[in-house]
């Protein structure tokens, strides 16, 4: 019995080392790599840098009709945010009238607000200034590859496939326009934002609803305007009120001496527990580590950004884990007083703290969960890291702290009570 405890318990503090090391130093394994946590886990606005931008809406409605257009302005933004590629950006409604976009690691702010902002209302119109078809009738678009027949080299273009309305529309046009004898009346302008971005002459009927925008066109350029299409036309003009870069060296000098605070509240925190408790001190230490592999390891699964706030909601919610083990420790130390055996008071300390760690938990669990659903930017990221760093904790206190210590009553067989606290 002896054996097995100490076999499972060398385990387990072999697979905190190595999970430890890892989310320190990263590794690789062959062709495997596992990187570290600062290089897993995305960096939020404050410390990767970036920029956020305020739109204002330019539109006299009111009420329920406001609300409408500014639910699908944010969903057009969003559409178009992750188009450009940007992880996990923040995009919230502030006010009636107003849209606030957080985009962390943005390197071209200027590029990314005209994106953001743009109508890009899409219009086909004819020589005679009609509208043929709108964005509206683009059922998908793309960059595809075409060979210039001037240059004879392969150039970007953006291909569209039109709905079954405007493949209609468009096969009427182009009947009515190939039979022109004038060049310029055979004309389709392609019009982004009242601006000409191609004026194809009509050479045949198109009626199989798919078309080609040629330009001068770079990759980039060419996937901006397939992404603004694809995203659709906001419903009212957005005009940029108020926007700020911040430069990643700041955010990460900032993101630095945090986890070096950090580093420093935990080893003190790991000292005391070690020093007033002794034994179970010990294993709170253990529990404590795997607390915070298992908070790494889950903002990593989520994909949740870390902010400066979340490192403090980090910080706190390490403070709630050694919170229980206290609570949990003190109703040990009171059953050893009373002359119970180790094995026994073990058991009724945590039974006793169970309600106690439970309340505290669920309350501060409660909070969380408020300022992740109606915070905004940073408050959202200290909410995320503040439920994680419960959950976890909750999980390390009752479960896993309990097996250790019997474990470690099982391998030393000590029944000491001053080894225990007591």
């Amino acid at each position: 019995m002896k054996l097995k405890s100490a076999i499972i318990f060398i385990l387990i503090i072999a697979i905190v080392v190595f999970g430890s090391y890892t989310a320190i130093n990263g590794m690789t394994i062959g062709k495997v790599k596992i990187p570290s946590a600062k290089e897993a886990i995305d960096l939020g606005l404050d410390l990767a840098g970036g920029v956020y931008v305020i739109l204002e809406a330019q539109t006299d409605a009111k009420g329920a009709e406001l609300q409408k257009i500014m639910e699908q302005s944010k969903a057009v933004i969003n559409e178009r945010v992750n188009g450009i590629g940007v992880s996990e950006p923040n995009i919230v409604i502030e006010g009636n009238d107003r849209i606030r976009v957080e985009l962390a690691g943005v390197k071209d702010v200027q590029e990314a607000i005209d994106m953001i902002g743009k109508t890009a209302q899409l219009k086909f119109i004819d020589a005679e200034g009609n509208e043929v078809i709108t964005g509206q009738n683009v059922k998908s678009a793309e960059v595809q590859y075409q060979r210039n027949q001037e240059t004879q080299k392969d150039q970007p273009v953006v291909a569209l496939e039109f709905d079954k309305e405007g493949s209609k529309k468009f096969a009427d046009a182009t009947k009515k326009l190939v039979d022109k004898t004038n060049l310029e009346e055979k004309i389709i302008y392609i019009v982004l934002d009242n601006q000409v971005l191609s004026a194809p002459v009509v050479k045949s009927v198109i009626d199989d609803g798919k078309c080609v925008i040629e330009g001068s066109f770079t990759v980039e350029d060419a996937s901006r305007l397939a992404t603004l299409i694809r995203a659709g036309s906001l419903p009212v003009e957005m005009k940029e009120v108020q926007s700020s870069l911040i430069g990643p060296t700041l955010g990460l000098e900032a993101l630095d001496k945090s986890v070096y605070a950090a580093f420093i509240a935990i080893m003190i925190i790991f000292l005391f527990m070690l020093l007033y408790y002794r034994i179970p001190g010990l294993i709170a230490d253990v529990a404590l580590t795997i607390y915070i592999l298992l908070v790494l390891f889950g903002m990593q699964m989520l994909n949740a950004k870390l902010t400066l706030p979340g490192i403090a909601g980090l910080i706190l919610s390490v403070g709630m884990a050694v919170d229980a083990n206290v609570l949990i420790f003190e109703r040990m130390k009171e059953e050893l007083r009373l002359g119970k055996s180790v094995g026994a008071s073990i058991e009724s300390g945590f039974k006793r703290a169970l309600s106690s760690v439970l309340d505290s938990n669920i309350t501060t669990l409660i909070a969380g969960l408020v300022l992740y659903c109606f915070g905004t930017g940073p408050i959202r990221g200290f909410g995320v890291t503040l439920i994680l760093g419960i959950i976890a904790s909750m999980i390390t206190a009752v479960l896993i702290t309990k097996q250790l210590l019997k474990l470690m009553v099982n391998i030393t067989g000590t029944k000491n009570p001053k080894l225990y606290g007591a």
